[in-house]
């Protein structure tokens, strides 16, 4: 394993993490594509010119592009956003236009679409599944065991011995729960309720605001009570194949949820845009978490996982989002949206992604040291 970041550890760790989950990403639409008889003329890992590849018996065309952000599977038919006919397909004998995109049912293409960001969340799945199953699940009791010095906690009321039963009236079973409500939301107003003496009380007051470095400098903004957890009521649970992929799931919606909520709260300027992260950002993280251990790095790829399905399934035009919502305009008006709706939507979806991404870009180069960030 490396032992320190550079720019070199940053790129390996950035094509280790970016690479296979856009080949696995390719892959959903790929094979459900195929189930559903559609020809598909080329894989791409990457975009523009060819650097090496070979055509299958299929008569795909596998190939490694030049510029390794992304991939894209190129299936058979000159598709537009919402699938609809042209006269070139229109012109193709019906053995050939029936292994098509267009050729397919609504339902089949928006499957197809979806297959994707899909795939993406159960490879999520499956490493967070895989270490639940090989080390057990920590579970720790909602039981206040201490308070830490001029807290929200301590301040609104709350007492050793307390044991957290609802946060904003959601139930909690373990102290992960009240993490998970509590965190994302610094400075929100928040209604605890604890159990002491056999009654219920509810305490109101406003989450506080901690800021965090981690050993490379990196700072995080996260809610927290100020309530220690009780040290006796910590225990490891071994969990099965079956409780192992539920755990694995909860925990990849749960942080697929964090992300949306995240992504608002940058919207309506209760975070900074300089959360936003774009290529650059996640060569440096993902280096970091490479030279920091597998268990870590492996976390950081579901993590990534998460993320690429959460963007994908945005309903933006040019994202398989924004052809799921093509797909459900059409599925509600029983007819496709207007070829000139749709080169609208498109250049509109285009140009906000490509803006958003030179902004990032240029978020992640000022974030870098040698520009003092």
């Amino acid at each position: 394993m490396f032992e320190n970041v550079s720019i070199f550890t940053a790129i390996i760790g950035f094509i280790l993490v970016l690479g296979p989950l856009v080949v696995v990403h390719e892959l959903g639409h790929y094979l459900v594509g195929r189930f559903f008889g559609v020809k598909a003329e080329a894989f791409s890992v990457g975009f523009g010119k060819e650097i090496a590849g070979f055509t299958d018996k299929r008569g795909t065309r596998w190939k490694l592009s030049a510029l390794p952000l992304g991939g894209y599977v190129q299936f058979a038919g000159n598709m537009n956003p919402a699938s609809q006919p042209t006269d070139e397909w229109l012109e193709l004998p019906e053995e050939e236009r029936q292994k098509t995109f267009q050729a397919k049912s609504l339902g089949a293409r928006a499957l197809i679409v979806a297959a994707g960001p899909v795939t993406n969340l159960i490879v999520a799945v499956l490493i967070v599944a895989g270490f639940v199953f090989a080390y057990g699940e920590q579970v720790a009791e909602p039981i206040v065991g201490g308070l830490v010095d001029d807290s929200p906690a301590l301040a609104a009321g709350l007492e050793p011995g307390d044991r957290i039963v609802e946060v904003d009236g959601a139930r909690i079973e373990t102290f992960r729960d009240v993490i998970d409500r509590v965190a994302p939301y610094p400075g929100d107003p928040v209604e605890v309720t604890v159990e002491r003496d056999g009654r219920e009380i509810p305490f109101s007051f406003d989450i506080g605001t901690n800021l965090e470095k981690d050993r490379f400098g990196n700072e995080f903004r996260t809610g927290y009570l100020g309530v220690l957890s009780y040290e006796g009521g910590y225990r490891f649970e071994e969990r099965g194949p079956i409780e192992s992929l539920a755990a694995g799931f909860d925990r990849s919606m749960m942080l697929m949820k964090l992300q949306a909520v995240g992504i608002w709260q940058i919207i309506t300027g209760r975070r900074s845009v300089k959360e936003l992260g774009g290529p650059i950002k996640i060569a440096k993280y993902s280096g970091e978490q490479l030279v920091s251990g597998w268990p870590a790095f492996i976390s950081f790829i579901a993590a990534i996982s998460i993320n690429l399905a959460f963007i994908n399934l945005l309903p933006i035009p040019v994202l398989d989002g924004g052809h799921l919502a093509f797909y459900a305009a059409e599925a509600v008006r029983r007819k496709p949206i207007s070829a000139k709706g749709q080169e609208w939507a498109f250049r509109t979806g285009m140009a906000f992604v490509l803006t958003l991404m030179v902004f990032v870009t240029i978020l992640d180069i000022s974030s870098l040291p040698i520009f003092g960030g």
